[in-house]
């Protein structure tokens, strides 16, 4: 895609989203997100009616009299869209892959954190990390990471999504919001990201192709191709027990993710690429506000 193609997608994916942003998704993002961080103000003596847990012992034990820390509520957080970019995202069967759809849902949450003033970054992996776009803030800067989305193109295939996320959460010197978009097809990865969930605020977002657990109704052999390893596979599409496989293996791995995130005490917003994708995330918005009430 020449970079004049480029330029425009982002222009389109700007106008579209723009107005879902201002009329839909600004206000929830303000109401979820909004105030979740405490920073750090200042040491000062114990006050009667001060909370107890809030002492310093250190300050205390060096002075000789009670200290306590005080925290002021963060105005400015910091947003980071960590996408994968692995050889599945590169596939769909309708109109948009998935990497598309994750652009735009990016575009969305990009423009909602910068109508609120945040900073916003961008981290891109495979497996291994690939780019790394520091959060900062304003429009020209907002649109860099969404250019990237569309037209950057990894140097590898494979997912590798625990090593890559220990490698952000090094890059990451603040608490952040991590919006985490996959397609989750790895393994071994659970503890870290429960780990990086203690750090930091992390929303999954899962964006997946339905026939990636299912097969067209055709009664003919398909030959299928990994597009992280290139393996190829001779399937009968017509074949009960064929499309029976299918579909357990991707109820099996749709079971090990929903562990990983009640473990990790977070949810996924779930997308398919042949589906609206408003609807899901308007439902995410107003169930994070709900448990935040």
């Amino acid at each position: 895609m020449i970079a004049k193609e480029i330029l425009a997608q982002v222009r389109r994916i700007e106008i579209r989203t723009g107005k879902l942003v201002t009329e839909t998704f600004g206000g929830q993002y303000l109401s979820v997100f909004k105030g979740r961080g405490m920073e750090f103000a200042e040491v000062r003596e114990y006050s009667p009616g001060d909370d107890i847990r809030t002492l310093d012992w250190n300050v205390t034990a060096r002075s000789g009299r009670p200290h306590v820390r005080r925290y002021q509520e963060e105005r400015e957080l910091t947003a980071v869209l960590a996408c994968d970019m692995s050889g599945s995202q590169f596939f769909g069967s309708g109109p948009k892959l998935k990497q598309e759809v994750a652009a735009e849902i990016g575009a969305i949450l990009a423009f909602a954190a910068m109508r609120n003033n945040d900073k916003v970054g961008l981290f891109l992996f495979t497996e291994e990390a690939e780019l790394f776009i520091p959060p900062k803030k304003g429009r020209r800067h907002v649109l860099a990471p969404i250019r990237d989305l569309l037209a950057f193109r990894p140097a590898k295939k494979g997912t590798r999504i625990g090593p890559c996320l220990d490698t952000l959460n090094r890059l990451l010197r603040r608490r952040s919001i991590v919006f985490l978009l996959s397609d989750f097809q790895d393994e071994g990865y659970e503890k870290t990201l429960r780990r990086t969930a203690r750090k930091h605020d992390v929303v999954p977002i899962l964006v997946e192709d339905k026939r990636e657990v299912e097969l067209p109704e055709l009664g003919a052999w398909l030959e299928l191709e990994d597009p992280e390893t290139s393996e190829r596979l001779l399937v009968n599409a017509y074949s009960g027990w064929a499309r029976r496989a299918l579909e357990e293996k991707a109820a099996i791995r749709r079971g090990r993710l929903e562990q990983t995130l009640a473990s990790a005490g977070i949810s996924a917003i779930r997308l398919r690429t042949d589906e609206p994708y408003v609807d899901p995330i308007v439902r995410f918005f107003h169930e994070r506000a709900k448990r935040r009430r």
